[in-house]
């Protein structure tokens, strides 16, 4: 981010304390100034029309007192509306709410909005500054939003090898604030002068139609669909559940980029897609979204999914689930990521990077593992990951997102090697495969900040958590069995 929209994200952010008195916890600032933001930007960009005349931002922000206290809550109902013909209007605003009870706080809200640096913001992308703010939300271990919050420099990455084109369709089932949708149309537009190598109808397609996807939260969707709008993006992102009915509608994809969310449906519930059969049986809801996607994907379709291990190695459902995946795509890398990247330092994840085949047998020859966990350093707020983390696994991976690329084996002491399906099957279809010496302990000794030592802490508590759950459910006496698998009845 530039000088500026790093500034202006610092002033939005000391807001924050502005509304402590009203009980506002972090995450409810970051909604409420949603609305604001909306308002004022659609000033600043000359959108005003998308609103009605009694509610626009110069409106707002001229009142006073209990006055204006009670015309912004007016506001919010009334823009939610089904009333509201603007389709992303109302769907920012349906169901909106203040948490402000004091007028001094508002007129401090608004008056302090105003008096930001626009032109500047404008100027740097208004995008750029919404996504600075997401981000410093999910980085304040006080907001609890890194648990949707995937590491930029890990989006980059993932996108960078996946290279999604124009006139593709890109689908992230669980879309959280936007992060892997925005990345891959800020690399679709490097690619094509802003889009201005397109035609129009292309264009077109590329801001209206291009991404896709669904959000389960509703205050995470309404972050969401600002962020998008704000990055020139109309909608896309539906507020759904994938794992019912409402995932079958989304549109067959041709790259599917996604971090799902870990653990188990509350309350044990099973997905309630007609289509599933693999993970029709289970609450494990990792293992359910990698059945969405293989069944999203179009036949040469690509999908980069971030998991955590046990959907490398789970028994129960996660065996058969695995074969299917290897049977009708081409699983050819998987990337063992560091643990302490995400807000619960004890999670261990990876990325499994696949194709769609063509046929619905046979498709995995092989699978490339790349060690990024392996003798690294603890990663938090003193070391950060960055880009750079990447540079060699990139390198490794090669230019072909599908993994076509010439790869070479440097052994069993570096960090990339390859094993043959053969060698899969002798594992019982076991995908979690590590040879280098493990020092992640040692690295986690290493922690300094009180905040990463509480993350390593409770990371660790909630994998336990969950590997208990797991061991519930295989142990369910009245699990049904687990339905023949289907083939090619996408």
């Amino acid at each position: 981010m530039a000088t500026t929209t790093i500034d202006i994200v610092a002033k939005l952010w000391a807001l924050c304390n502005v509304l402590r008195d009203d009980g506002i916890t972090y995450t409810e600032y970051v909604t409420e100034l949603t609305y604001f933001l909306f308002l004022k930007m659609m000033q600043e960009t000359g959108k005003e029309d998308r609103l009605p005349r009694q509610y626009r931002w110069t409106e707002l922000a001229k009142r006073e007192g209990l006055d204006q206290l009670d015309y912004y809550k007016r506001l919010l109902l009334d823009l939610g509306a089904p009333t509201t013909r603007d389709g992303l209007v109302r769907a920012i605003f349906t169901d909106a709410q203040t948490r402000l009870r004091k007028p001094t706080n508002l007129k401090a809200l608004t008056s302090s909005i105003d008096q930001l640096d626009w032109y500047s913001a404008r100027e740097e992308g208004l995008g750029n500054l919404y996504e600075g703010l997401l981000e410093k939300n999910a980085s304040d271990k006080k907001s609890g939003a890194g648990q949707y919050f995937t590491p930029r420099p890990l989006i980059d990455c993932i996108v960078r090898l996946m290279q999604p084109q124009a006139g593709e369709i890109v689908q992230d089932p669980a879309a959280g604030t936007a992060g892997f949708l925005i990345a891959a149309d800020r690399y679709i537009k490097q690619h094509t002068d802003d889009l201005y190598k397109l035609n129009e109808q292309q264009a077109f397609f590329q801001r209206n139609n291009a991404f896709t996807g669904a959000e389960l939260v509703p205050d995470t969707h309404r972050l969401c669909l600002m962020n998008l709008l704000l990055h020139g993006i109309e909608g896309g992102v539906e507020l759904a559940d994938t794992l019912s009915p409402d995932g079958e509608r989304l549109p067959k994809a041709d790259v599917v980029l996604t971090n799902p969310p870990f653990g188990t449906k509350k309350g044990g519930g099973r997905p309630t897609r007609t289509d599933f059969s693999v993970t029709a049986d289970t609450s494990n809801k990792q293992l359910a979204f990698i059945e969405h996607i293989v069944r999203s994907l179009k036949p040469g379709g690509r999908a980069a999914v971030v998991v955590p291990d046990n959907v490398l190695f789970e028994e129960n459902i996660g065996k058969p689930l695995r074969t299917w995946l290897m049977d009708l795509c081409n699983v050819h890398t998987i990337l063992r990521l560091p643990t302490g990247i995400f807000y619960a330092q004890g999670v261990k994840t990876n990325v499994l990077f696949f194709q769609r085949g063509e046929t619905d047998m046979g498709n995995t020859k092989s699978v490339w593992v790349y060690d990024l966990r392996a003798n690294m350093p603890a990663f938090g707020k003193t070391r950060p990951l960055t880009a750079d983390d990447f540079t060699d696994f990139e390198k490794a991976y090669g230019k072909d997102p599908n993994g076509r690329a010439k790869r070479k084996e440097e052994g069993e002491e570096s960090r990339w090697r390859c094993f043959t399906r053969e060698q899969v099957t002798a594992r019982n279809d076991n995908l979690d495969i590590s040879w280098l010496r493990d020092t992640e302990a040692e690295a986690e000794g290493q922690l300094t900040e009180p905040e990463d030592i509480a993350g390593a802490i409770v990371g660790h508590l909630k994998a336990a958590l969950e590997e208990i759950e797991t061991l519930t459910e295989e142990l369910e006496p009245e699990k049904t069995a687990v339905p023949e698998m289907a083939r090619g009845t996408e």
